[in-house]
Parts: C-alpha cells; sequence; structure tokens
C-alpha cells in the first residue's frame, strides 16, 4: 500500500492481518461443515475459534522456510498456545472468568434502538427496528427512551476495568518477583537494552510497570461509565461527552494490555535454582505446620506439640542450627516420630501431591474433555535459557 494516500478504513481492509483473518474464517467456517457432518468431533471448531491466534510475524517467520504463505499460515495455527502451572494456573482461571464476563455482558450491550425521541414508535413501526437490528446482528433493545440505558455500558467497562485489575495484579507480581532480593523471575531484557540513564546496572520491568499505570485509567473510567447511568429523564445526553473518550480508551487500552502481558510471560524469564535457594531461606520453617500436624496425628497433646515445634523454630530463627537438625534432637519430638517421619515433614513433594487434580479442574475445558489428566496444552515445550544464570526463558518443562 502507498502509505501517503492510504486513508485509515482503506488500510483496515487491506492490511495483512484482515487478509489472514478472513483466511481463518474460512477454515473455521470448513471445520463447522465437517462437524455437521460428523467428519470430525464435536467441539473442535470452537476450540479452534477460541484459541487461534493470528501472528504476522511468526507466519512470515514460518514461510521464509517453508516457501508457502498459505502452509505457514496454516503451521502458525497449529502451534500450541502453552499453558504454564503453579502460580500461572490461578492466572489463567482467573482470566478465564473475566472471558466468560465479556461475553456474558456482550449480550447486554449489543443492542440498538430505532423507537424514536420517546421510545413510542412514533413514526415508525416496530417491525423497522427489528429488520435493522437484525442485519447490524443486534437484538432490539425491548424498551427504551431517547436512547438505550447506560446501565449496560457502565457493566461493559466494568467488565474491562475487571481485566484490567487482574491484568495489574500479575504484573505487580512480576515487578515483585524481579525486585533484587527475590529475583525468582524478570522480564526479558534485550541485548542492547538500557535499564536505566544513570545507573548502567539496573534492568528494570518496564512493560510490568507499564500496565500497572494503564489499568488505573481502565479503572477510572468504568467509573465516569457509572456516573452515566444517572441521566436527566433517563434521556439526557452528558452521557454522549463521556463515552467518546472513555468507550474508545478504555477498548483500545485493554486491547494493548492483554498484547504486552502475552510478550511479557512469553519471553519472561524463570529462575528454578532461585526458587529453591528463597524457599531454603529460613532454614526449613515453613515445614513447621505439617511436622506439627505429623505430631498430632501421632497422638501428641496440641498445646505440647505446638511448644516444642515453637521452641525450636525459634531457636531456628535465631540462627543456632537448621530447623531440623534441631527437631531431631527434640525429647518430646523423637517420641513421637522417628528418624523417617521427620525426613518426611520436610519433603516438600508433600505439597505437590495433588497437582494433578488440580489441573484437572482448571484445565479440562482447555484439553476439551471432562475429568481428563489435566496437562496443560504444550506442557513440556520448547526452552530457552542463557548460560550462566541457570533461566529458563518462556514455557518450561516439569510444570
Amino acid at each position: 500500500m502507498i502509505e501517503r494516500y492510504t486513508l485509515p478504513h482503506m488500510r483496515s481492509v487491506w492490511e495483512l492481518g484482515h487478509k489472514y483473518e478472513i483466511w481463518l474464517e474460512v477454515e473455521l467456517l470448513a471445520c463447522e461443515a465437517l462437524e455437521q457432518g460428523g467428519k470430525i468431533p464435536r467441539g473442535v471448531t470452537a476450540r479452534i475459534r477460541r484459541n487461534a491466534r493470528i501472528d504476522p510475524e511468526r507466519i512470515a517467520a514460518i514461510e521464509k522456510v517453508v516457501k508457502h504463505d498459505v502452509v505457514a499460515f496454516l503451521e502458525s495455527l497449529a502451534e500450541p498456545v502453552g499453558v504454564d502451572a503453579f502460580k500461572l494456573a490461578i492466572w489463567y482461571e482467573e482470566v478465564r472468568r473475566h472471558r466468560d464476563r465479556l461475553r456474558a455482558v456482550r449480550q447486554d450491550i449489543a443492542v440498538g434502538k430505532l423507537s424514536g425521541a420517546m421510545g413510542t414508535f412514533a413514526h415508525l413501526g416496530p417491525e423497522v427496528e427489528e429488520f435493522v437490528c437484525a442485519r447490524l446482528g443486534l437484538k432490539p433493545d425491548p424498551i427504551s427512551s431517547q436512547i438505550v440505558q447506560r446501565d449496560r455500558h457502565a457493566a461493559y467497562l466494568s467488565a474491562l476495568a475487571l481485566l484490567a485489575a487482574s491484568i495489574e495484579k500479575f504484573a505487580t507480581e512480576v515487578r515483585h518477583l524481579q525486585r533484587t532480593e527475590v529475583l525468582e523471575a524478570e522480564e526479558y531484557f534485550s541485548p542492547g537494552q538500557k535499564g536505566s540513564s544513570a545507573m548502567p546496572h539496573k534492568r528494570n520491568p518496564i512493560a510490568a510497570e507499564n500496565l500497572c499505570g494503564l489499568a488505573r485509567i481502565v479503572r477510572a473510567n468504568s467509573l465516569a461509565a457509572l456516573e452515566d447511568v444517572a441521566l436527566w429523564h433517563e434521556r439526557d445526553i452528558s452521557h454522549s461527552s463521556v463515552e467518546r473518550v472513555v468507550l474508545p480508551d478504555s477498548t483500545i487500552l485493554v486491547d494493548f494490555m492483554l498484547v504486552r502481558l502475552t510478550e511479557i510471560l512469553k519471553t519472561l524469564l524463570v529462575y528454578p535454582a532461585r526458587m529453591k535457594q528463597n524457599l531454603e531461606l529460613t532454614g526449613g520453617l515453613i515445614y513447621s505446620q505439617r511436622l506439627l500436624v505429623a505430631l498430632l496425628e501421632q497422638g501428641a497433646q496440641r498445646t505440647a506439640a505446638y511448644e516444642a515445634v515453637q521452641r525450636n523454630a525459634m531457636e531456628a530463627w535465631k540462627g543456632g542450627a537448621k530447623f531440623q537438625e534441631l527437631v531431631a534432637k527434640d525429647p518430646l519430638i523423637s517420641r513421637y516420630l522417628n528418624a523417617s517421619q521427620i525426613e518426611a515433614c520436610f519433603d516438600p513433594k508433600y505439597y505437590l501431591r495433588h497437582l494433578s487434580r488440580i489441573y484437572a479442574r482448571v484445565f479440562a475445558d482447555a484439553s476439551g474433555a471432562s475429568g481428563g489428566k489435566g496437562r496443560p496444552a504444550g506442557e513440556g515445550g520448547r526452552q530457552g535459557r542463557r548460560a550462566g544464570r541457570g533461566e529458563v526463558k518462556g514455557r518450561r518443562k516439569g510444570g
């Protein structure tokens, strides 16, 4: 396209991404026809539509190898999306709730009206409104005044604000994990990137910080939408000037935030060795609850057991020795637990024993099979490592 003479509406028609969107729709319709004919399992089309992502840059990269644009397009769609676990499984489930909210609120806001200045169809009958709305993919508002009532729009912007709030939550956690004293994960830092104009050592989580700031705007916009619900005689147009700003701004910002968050998570540098190191900072104190429960299961009186565990924990906290070493020498504890039982109390695998059931509950829908093993799609995908740091970039095994 010639940029000098291309207006925005024509650019959107001819840009590469739009072409791929049309290709995707053709493929989806073909799948739908095959599904109706019993040639492929039920639900395949819905899952493809839900998970398919168009990435022109990725398509271009594949095309350089396969030398075929359609093949490159199809291979890019076939690549597994992948879902990381522990922490990220919680994020996944939270985002799915936002998706459901947005789908529900879309039904509320996808309405139209051509019922006249007071909603009484004074000049055009209801059949005209029904015809126009049907052609536009909308439902006629069952009853309206001069305007569609603004609780619908407030619900939509509130759903966006909730989504933005979760994005800020995820970004805040990335920022926390990147703190020098934690450093269990961090944003990808590209060659040549600068973290500070004054301090060359800094590697700031600038993308995550940006998301936290933008979330505040989206939340503020939702409040403005709530202010629009109350109108004089339920029909003034004071909402109009507000919506000219908050509707496009919020949708554009949330779209940008989702893309940026996706990139952060795809390239996130993860440091498992540092996680293990941080777990061991307390010298085993994190296992005090497990030790107390084990004593109670073996018949120890609760008050005495608690005092014994606490006494040794406080000694370990002061740096006297490691918690497990102190526990093994305690007469009350050794009366109820032998060496192997004490050792078992300090095994982190105990806390991971129900992971497969948790994954099954979270990822059953993603795999398309209820009651399945719940293994995340793409688990054990490609790894990226940087020499000397022991980190993992993007998806990693062992989730």
